[in-house]
């Protein structure tokens, strides 16, 4: 089990790492998080044939394990709908009773399906690796948990805690925790691993050796920063630092987040090498969902991938840039906040002039000339205007992988004609044409059939799918590029992983 001293250790891309490092062994290997929280979902193979929904990291771990992602890796999710609210997902499904429950009145409900998973899994597999969530020494959740040592202690799980030790306090963090814990789940951790480590390991020294006199326990592995690893973030933005009020972070506290933060990465546009041909511009409105679906476009040669905040961060965008609405767990609300921006103005400004603009699920939604709510699902609002449609939210979830392939297609978008995608979706709404504006002869080409929206003017494109960007034919359609496999970043994390742990310990962990 990987635990971590904060959120942003490194607990994720840990777990991804070793899921692969054991899979080379010729080990069958399943990952395991009780509990995430997080709005950046994949759909996966539910119970009874239905289709599910996890945490995103769950279902790239998988992937690196070479298993088939279910459900059972991840049986509670919860998804941020506001400060204080999330809406509760067991087993790849919603739980309206669930949503309802408060944080704590939670556990009990759901730790038999949580722990009859884990065990599953256990059965079916010669290792499972488990991920925690935040820090197991949060002492106000502790009688509550479900996600860190009450899941160590039923697996009798071999822990690692790691730390970010380019935050600085990494001793302090490795030792507080582990004093924190009870004695009992003290005895789970058989190592401390350095993160994000930058500098002359040598200097190190003898803070390794002092906290294992006083915890018994060894640090097992330094290493380095890694800036572009390859995985997609699990949490809020990357490559941008959270300005304070914005409320960007796609993970907003409920309760005490179970003690898990938002986004940390560097404040900056990302640019691949080479001349830039193009600008894509993300708006980071609040409740942004799904964002790990662009993490592809890093790696296109001279295109420039932008997160949007302010009308400021589009001057100068050229018609051939982007401007990209992403999905959002908060339709309506995101909306709101993006007029209270300005960006609607701008987002206007730049279709006007031919600038292409895309809606990915939410933004899809939000493009539209209305969003209608009979159920209180999300909200009712106005739309921007930018195609002739109209979303009504339904209680039913939309929840499934898609392949389909778009029909003819013009304008910047004329690429992708023919072209046949792989992705998912997952929304509430059912969008249609306007037919008042039909009447009126305002039509939008619906180019993949109940998932696709043209404008007239062909430079504006909704779509239902997410993932288009993770798919190898769209990527290549739209920029002529191929970015690199999964496949070479899961066995890049795993070679990583085998030179810094000291030798023997990764086996012993399983032995």
């Amino acid at each position: 089990m990987v635990l971590g001293t904060t959120s942003g250790a490194g607990k994720s891309w840990l777990t991804t790492a070793l899921c692969r490092y054991y899979s080379n062994l010729g080990l069958k290997v399943a990952p395991f998080k009780a509990q995430n929280m997080s709005n950046n979902a994949r759909v996966v193979e539910g119970i009874d044939g239905a289709w599910g929904e996890i945490g995103s990291a769950q279902y790239f771990q998988a992937l690196a394990a070479r298993a088939v992602p279910g459900v059972r890796m991840n049986p509670l999710l919860l998804k941020p709908e506001a400060d204080t609210h999330s809406q509760v997902v067991l087993l790849g499904q919603v739980n309206a009773e669930l949503t309802a429950l408060p944080w704590r009145g939670r556990s009990a409900v759901v730790w038999p399906q949580i722990a009859a998973a884990l065990d599953e899994l256990r059965a079916e597999n010669d290792v499972v690796v488990i991920e925690g969530a935040g820090s197991p020494a949060e002492t106000n959740l502790h009688a509550s948990d479900i996600v860190n040592m009450r899941v160590a202690r039923h697996a009798g799980a071999r822990c690692l805690l790691v730390t970010d030790i380019d935050r600085g306090g990494a001793f302090a963090h490795l030792y507080g925790t582990w004093a924190l814990l009870p004695e009992d789940e003290r005895a789970l951790i058989h190592g401390f691993v350095l993160n994000k480590f930058r500098g002359d390991a040598s200097l190190l020294a003898p803070a390794p050796q002092h906290l294992q006199e006083r915890t018994g326990v060894p640090t097992v592995a330094t290493i380095p920063m890694q800036w572009h690893h390859g995985l997609p973030e699990e949490d809020g933005v990357f490559d941008m630092t959270p300005t304070l009020g914005t409320g960007v972070s796609s993970l907003p506290p409920e309760g005490a987040l179970a003690a898990r933060g938002g986004p940390s990465p560097l404040n900056r546009p990302h640019t691949t090498p080479g001349a830039v041909h193009t600008t894509v511009a993300v708006v980071a409105y609040p409740r942004i969902s799904n964002l790990d679906e662009f993490q592809p476009l890093k790696n296109v040669p001279g295109l420039r991938l932008q997160w949007v905040r302010s009308p400021a961060d589009v001057v100068g965008l050229r018609p051939t840039d982007w401007i990209v609405l992403p999905g959002s767990k908060a339709t309506a609300a995101d909306l709101a906040w993006l007029r209270a921006q300005g960006l609607d103005q701008s987002i206007a400004a730049h279709a006007r002039q031919g600038g292409t603009v895309l809606g990915v699920c939410g933004g899809l939604q939000m493009l539209g000339e209305a969003l209608i709510d009979p159920a209180g699902i999300d909200g009712n609002g106005p739309g921007l205007g930018l195609l002739p449609l109209v979303t009504v939210f339904e209680p039913a979830k939309t929840v499934q992988r898609t392949s389909a392939a778009f029909g003819q297609l013009t304008g910047a978008w004329a690429p992708l004609s023919g072209v046949r995608a792989e992705g998912y979706e997952i929304h509430h709404g059912q969008t249609a044409q306007h037919p008042a504006m039909a009447a009126k002869g305002d039509v939008a080409r619906e180019v993949m059939p109940g998932i696709a929206w043209q404008s007239p003017a062909g430079n504006v494109l909704g779509v239902y799918l997410h993932g288009l960007f993770e798919d190898a034919a769209v990527l290549h359609a739209l920029f002529g590029a191929q970015a690199p496999t999964l496949d070479a970043v899961f066995d890049g994390l795993a070679d990583g992983v085998a030179r810094h742990f000291a030798p023997g310990v990764l086996d012993a962990l399983i032995a």
